[in-house]
């Protein structure tokens, strides 16, 4: 027979009651901050919103001091603009995918406890 313990390397699949607790400690830990989520949320649909705002109006700024100062066939004013909603854009996605994969780090952290 073997009765050695497994190696403390080896995974093992966390029994029902880990998994319960596991559960109960994340429920728990929300219940003492309710609010944190909402406000979370709120930060950042700000942050998003902010991230795409300034760099369009920073294009439109510029585009519009182009015109008026080297007026030519095309307009700098909608070029930039679109150039900085694009940019806008591509930073709310960086924001948003690094926050989701935070989220998912945490909750797979918070799964092997």
């Amino acid at each position: 027979m073997n009765d050695e313990p497994p190696a403390p390397d080896a995974k093992r699949a966390p029994t029902l009651a880990q998994q319960v607790g596991a559960q109960a400690a994340r429920k728990l830990k929300a219940r003492r901050h309710p609010t944190s989520a909402v406000w979370f949320g709120l930060g950042m649909m700000g942050l998003v919103g902010w991230s795409v705002v300034v760099p369009t109006l920073l294009g439109a700024a510029l585009g519009s001091w182009l015109d008026a100062n080297h007026p030519g066939a095309h307009s700098w004013t909608l070029a930039l603009l679109v150039a900085g909603l694009v940019l806008g854009c591509v930073n709310a996605w960086h924001w948003i995918d690094k926050e989701d994969k935070a989220m998912s780090e945490e909750q797979e952290d918070a799964k092997d406890e």
